[in-house]
């Protein structure tokens, strides 16, 4: 399990004038923030685990493997910061999640009594077709 305090303490913020709802106060106030985290200098998570991340979110993540994430829903920097914190936290919850293992099946024996049947019914289908002067 990933420390989470650790791993916010890494995070950096900026806030930026957003395009969302405020009216007047839009212009003036910088309501959107902005969430980096640098994938390869975090001391929190494993080699493997930035792995993970890196193949997951790779159309998200910079050439620098700098995680860019956004938020300007609200008017309140607090509600956005928090918000993309939120979003922050679950994608990495998701991402660094190890792949399900593939266990080998095989077919069992009426699936295949059942597909050479359906088999020999089609062969029987084109043979009664066939033109019998030939």
């Amino acid at each position: 399990m990933i420390n989470q305090e650790e791993l916010i303490k890494e995070l950096d913020f900026r806030a930026v004038k957003s395009s969302g709802p405020g009216g007047q106060h839009v212009n003036k106030t910088a309501s959107k923030v902005e969430l980096y985290f640098n994938i390869a200098s975090s001391s929190v998570l494993t080699e493997i685990q930035k792995e993970r991340l890196q193949n997951t979110f790779s159309t998200r993540i910079t050439k620098d493997n700098i995680l860019i994430l956004q938020n300007g829903n609200s008017r309140s920097q607090h509600k956005n910061k928090s918000a993309v914190i939120n979003q922050f936290l679950e994608m990495i919850k998701t991402g660094t999640r190890a792949p399900k293992v593939r266990k080998k099946t095989k077919p069992g024996k009426m699936a295949k009594l059942k597909r050479l049947r359906a088999k020999k019914i089609q062969a029987e289908k084109k043979q009664s077709r066939k033109n019998p002067l030939k």
